[in-house]
Parts: structure tokens; sequence; C-alpha cells
């Protein structure tokens, strides 16, 4: 018998849909025709133990047993999902043949992987074991899956990787929770202050943001526009570029705060003539954007329809899952391979059928065209979030999946669309020795932008025809008063796309080149639930559309070192998790200097100053720190 086993039961049930009929439904687990089962996990079936699992004094919370470090790591069963492990041992003992169909990701690597390892199977067995990728739930495309299985074996580095990020989460999850929880007792703070390596440091960005907003204090700045006309009498305005004696009068980012300074070159280009002294003329192009990761999908629908991202995130599970509607959508990647544009068409007519984006738009699809996007090098484990070729009635969609459903057709429909084609000019014009400049854009083709809600560029000002060396009459100059204005606030959006860009907010050059490289703070799979958690937690809060650290958040900030509270650990990490999956670096090698840094923060939240906990809440110490107060430390 072959087993096949899938990480979640909508899976499952997709697989055995591809598989010969007539099927029999068991307790857990779908028999086909010719033998064969599927069976699921639900998620991870296994979960890291708890610390009193190894040893009973760790249920009461204490200095002295810290850092915890199991020397041999157990997993244990979850209660609510222990009889479908149950089913799924008995099923692995009895196949002939294993096909692990976890996700195609890391963590869909370990959790098939884990459950494997609790069976004591021969090696023979185990070298044995094949790995099928699937991202579209659709019977066509499950089918061509199951043709192209692959060795298990090769996805070792990627379980080893999964398995080392899951053992040092819990290490500094679990010690430091409890380390500074301790630290805040202390300073009669009563509630548990959890630390997560990811958690904290986005926690520790909302902080940062709101510090600089409360000490913000605003200056005034100024710029001189000369107002110009040609000899046609057809006017436009240039805006002032001071030059290099002018630093003195400027901040770091150029502005001029003496208005006498503005003032002064206002009066001086007043009733002079100028000169074109350099012009530029371009067409421009710009390329639809790619399809969406699940990141770029949460920021740009927080835009349009202010939704928290665990709200895509669920919504998108019940369009991949339920529905059938759209790809994998817990994807990190904006590619698809190159044979995906063989079905554009059907894709496009289902898009049309489903209402995913109007017909007009849809027959307006130039499904010979092949945009960047196909590009099989590009593709990892995971390919971009498209619409599937399925067709079904719109109504069957809630308003809200069919508003996640119409971002993800549009962005996959643009990319048979013309390229958006528009001329800019930039004109250098000197007045009484000063240098002003002009910048115009005007639309000659919308191409994909029409699908984007784009109308002609109205805010822009048209200029004239000019011709280098042409001679021009300025008007007057005049001085436009202006204020520095405070960082905003982070909303779900552009709070997603700092995690997603948090390279921009680091200041080391090594650090923020590893930023660059992987992506960002947390996971396209983690990010969401990790945001519901610093809610939960009661460390971030609403205001409206904004997001805002509470006392309790900022208080925490405060006492944990730069290490602790900055990205810069997440980048080491993905750095060195990254090296495993390539088999550059052994888990071992990872482990080793995390654990001398993890008695290092130890030792500072042991003789933390009290004082820095004053922000926090009194709160009455009215239970003990035991397994059921104690947050998870998953990935966050």
């Amino acid at each position: 018998m072959k087993l096949y086993i899938a990480e979640k039961p909508s899976l499952g049930r997709a697989i055995a849909d591809a598989l010969p009929k007539p099927h029999k439904k068991h307790d857990g687990y779908i028999e086909v025709a010719n033998g064969d089962c599927v069976s699921w996990c639900i998620g991870h079936l296994l979960e890291q133990a708890e610390p009193d699992d190894y040893n009973e004094q760790y249920k009461k919370w204490r200095f002295d047993d810290l850092p915890i470090i199991p020397q041999q790591w157990q997993l244990k069963a979850k209660s609510k999902t222990r009889k479908q492990l149950t089913v799924l041992k008995k099923l692995i003992k009895q196949a002939d043949q294993l096909v692990h169909a976890g996700d195609p990701d890391r963590e869909g690597q370990l959790l098939v992987d884990e459950v494997i390892e609790q069976v004591k199977l021969s090696q023979a067995k185990k070298q044995q074991i094949q790995r099928l990728l699937i991202s579209d739930l659709n019977v066509s495309a499950v089918k061509k899956s199951l043709q192209n299985v692959r060795s298990n074996r090769e996805f070792i580095p990627l379980s080893v990787s999964a398995l080392a990020r899951s053992r040092a989460d819990w290490l500094f999850g679990m010690n430091l929770t409890r380390a500074y929880t301790l630290a805040g007792q202390k300073a009669g703070f009563g509630n548990v202050l959890s630390v997560g390596r990811v958690q904290t440091p986005i926690l520790g960005l909302v902080v940062q943001r709101d510090n600089e907003i409360a000490n913000f204090v605003p200056k005034p700045f100024y710029e001189v526009l000369a107002h110009l006309s040609t000899e046609n009498k057809e006017p436009f305005t240039a805006k002032w570029q001071p030059s290099k004696a002018c630093e003195p009068y400027q901040d770091e980012e150029g502005r001029v705060l003496h208005r006498g300074l503005a003032e002064n070159v206002a009066s001086r280009i007043s009733n002079q003539s100028g000169e074109v002294t350099a012009l530029e003329k371009k067409q421009k192009k710009q390329q639809a954007p790619l399809p969406y990761n699940l990141s770029a999908l949460q920021i740009d629908a927080a835009k349009a329809f202010s939704m928290p991202a665990q709200k895509v995130l669920d919504i998108c599970q019940n369009l991949y899952e339920r529905h059938k509607l759209i790809t994998y959508p817990r994807s990190d990647n904006r590619y698809l391979p190159k044979d995906h544009h063989q079905e554009a068409a059907s894709i496009i007519k289902a898009i049309a059928i489903n209402g995913g984006q109007n017909d007009t738009h849809c027959q307006g699809a130039d499904v010979s065209k092949r945009s960047k996007c196909f590009n099989d090098a590009k593709v990892a484990a995971h390919h971009a979030i498209i619409p599937t070729a399925k067709q079904q009635k719109s109504a069957s969609l809630s308003a809200e999946e069919g508003k996640v459903y119409g971002l993800i057709s549009r962005h996959y429909l643009i990319q048979f669309y013309p390229d958006y084609t528009y001329n800019e000019t930039k004109a250098e014009i000197t007045i009484n020795g000063g240098i002003f400049k002009a910048n115009a854009k005007q639309d000659v083709s919308l191409g994909f932008k029409a699908l984007m809600g784009k109308t002609a560029l109205k805010d822009e000002q048209i200029l004239p025809p000019l011709i280098k060396g042409q001679q021009l009459q300025c008007e007057r100059g005049e001085v436009i008063d202006k204020m520095t204005s405070p960082p905003a606030h982070f909303n779900d959006a552009t709070l997603l796309s700092a995690m997603t860009g948090i390279s921009r907010y680091v200041k080391d050059p090594e650090i923020k080149k590893i930023l660059k490289e992987t992506d960002g703070l947390g996971t396209e799979a983690t990010r969401a639930g990790i945001l519901e958690l610093l809610f939960r937690r009661q460390f971030l809060r609403r205001q409206g559309k904004l997001i805002l650290a509470t006392d309790t958040g900022r208080a925490l900030i405060s006492a944990l070192p730069h290490g602790l509270a900055s990205p810069d650990l997440t980048a080491k990490w993905e750095a060195s998790l990254g090296d495993i999956a390539e088999q550059q670096m052994s888990y071992q090698q990872f482990l080793n200097p995390l654990l001398v840094d993890l008695a290092a923060f130890v030792e500072l939240a042991k003789n933390c100053d009290s004082n820095v906990f004053a922000q926090l809440p009194k709160t009455p110490q009215k239970r003990r720190f035991t397994r059921k107060t104690k947050p998870k430390t998953k990935s966050a």
C-alpha cells in the first residue's frame, strides 16, 4: 500500500480526487480504488515539549533554573489532534511506500517529517520516501504533480533548517519570556512579558516610531518657485535648487531653514531673464508589477479595504482550500514557471466567469504576451499566488472573498497587458546664476494601469515646448512656507511593508545586507499571526486604522537590550537557517553561538534595573506562572 501524507485534510482530499475511484472514506484517511491510502496531518500534530515535561521543578518559574536547555529534545502530541496522530502512525507502519505531501516550504517539510520520525522505520524504508509538491488543489494540477514526485532525501536540509528554527525559537522564547516576566514581577507587574525573536523586534519598530512622533519638533523650511513664461506667454513654474554655498542654511535632507535666504533668492530672480541650460526628454515605460506573494497581497488589501493581515490570510485559505479558486496562498514568491503560460487562456476565462474582473478587462488581455513573471529560474518551492482555472458562480463568494479574489485576478490579468508609457521632460533653467528645475510627465498609453483605476495625470504640470538655450522670462519669485512633519504612525499596510523591507530600518551595513537577501521579519506564513499575537498580548493596540504600542509594550522594549528589540538577531538567524537549507552550515554550528547569546541575555534580565519597568501598570500577582499561563513560542 502507498500512503500519501498531506499537511491538511483539504490537501488530502485534493490528492484523493486525482487518484483512482471509487473511494472509501475512513476515520482520518481515504482509501482509493487500488488500495492506496491518503491521510493527513492537521498542521503540526506534534509540538515541542514544555520545560516541566523535562523536569517537574520547571513548573515554577525561577531565575536559578535559567537558561533551560534540553539535552535530549522531546516532542509531544497536541491534545486536540492526538487521534489523527494515532491514525497516521498506524498507517505509516502498514504502508510499503510513503509519499510526503506537506506544503512546499520549510515548515511543511518538517511537520510531516517529524510524524514519520515518530514511527521507528527501517533505514531502507526511509530512503524510499517520496516527496510530492502541490501548490494548486485543482485535479488537473494535482495529477500533473503526481507525475513529478521526487525523493524526500533531497529535502532533508530544508527539514533540518526548520527544526533548528523551531528549537532556537523555543530556547529564546521560553527562557527570555520567563526571565523578563520574573524581572517584571520584581517591579510589581504580575502578568507574562513574552519575548520572541520576531514578535519583539516588530514591537520595537512600533515603539520606536511612536517615540519619534511623540518627540518630534516641527521646524519651518522654505522653497522658492520661479514663475516663468516663454516668448509666447506660456506659463510654468520651476523650483530652486540650492547651491553648495547654501549648505550652512540647510538641514541634513537639504531643506532651507533660513527664510531670509529664500526671500533673497526670490527677489533676485523677479523680473529677470532666464535660460534653458539643460533639457532631457524621454519616453519611458513601466512594466506591470509581478503577481502577488502573500505579503504584497496583504499590503494591497490593507490599503484598498483596510483588511488586517490575518483576515487576508484566512480569506486566502478559504479561496484555496474550500473554493479552489487560487493557488497556494502562503507563498513568498512572485514568479511563475514558464509552462504556466499555456494555461493563461483558461485562467482568464475563469476570472471572467467568477467575477474576478469584468469581461471587458478579460477580453482586453493578450494571452500571447509573456511577461517577466514567467521565469523558471526565479521559482523556488512556491510560485506566485494566482487564480486557478476553476469556474464557479461568483455568488458563492462572500463580499470580502470577492474583494481579495479580485485583487489576485487583477494582478494576474495585468501580466497580459501592455506597459504603461509616458513622456518625461526634465528642464534646468538658470536665472541670475541660480539653478531651477521643472519636471513634467505626460501619459502616452495607460496600458496595464487602466486596470489599476489610473486616470490621466491631473496634478502634474504640462511644460510648454522647450529647447536648450531658449530664453525665458521670470515674472516673479515666490517663497513657499512649509513645515517638517513627523513620520506617520504604522497601519496594517505600512507595518507589513516594514516587516518585509526591514533592512530600511537597520544601520549596520552587514546586517542590512543580510536582511536585504532574506524575507525580512517573519515569513509569509507567520507575519499575520505574529501581529495578532502582539494585539492579543496587549503590547499593541488599534486606534482607528493606526497601530500603536501600549504602555506595556513600551515598557518591555525599554527593558530589553538592543539585541532583542532590533531585527539584528533575526537577520543572523535567517542567514544561518538559509545556509543550513543549502548545506553550507550544520545544525550544531548554528546552535552553539546561539546558546552563548542566550546565556548573556538571561544574565542581563537577572540584573535588570526595576526602574525600567516604571511604565508598567502595577498588577496583583494572583497566580504562579505555570504551563497554563505560559505563552506559546511558535516562531514568534
